[in-house]
């Protein structure tokens, strides 16, 4: 058994069926949960999907730099 990290309520979970890294919902509060320890079991908030797009978009902005970079030094060549 496990506390949810957000309301304290006790959710239970075999132990046998989760491994490290695992999702879950709290049936009370609704919050999505990661599993980060197994022995004992413990719960903490998962991070949201948004803070993960945000990070991906920040890589494909770094992308959009170089090419302007690339774009500059073309025009001393010339």
């Amino acid at each position: 058994m496990a506390t949810c990290p957000e309301c304290d309520a006790e959710i239970e979970v075999d132990e046998f069926d989760v491994d490290k890294g695992d999702q879950l919902s709290c049936p009370e509060c609704g919050s999505n949960l990661e599993v980060t320890g197994l022995s004992p079991l413990e719960l903490d908030l998962a991070p949201d999907e948004e803070d993960e797009d945000v990070e991906g978009d920040d890589l494909d902005d770094e992308g959009d730099d170089d090419e302007e970079e690339d774009d500059e030094d073309e025009g001393w060549n010339e």
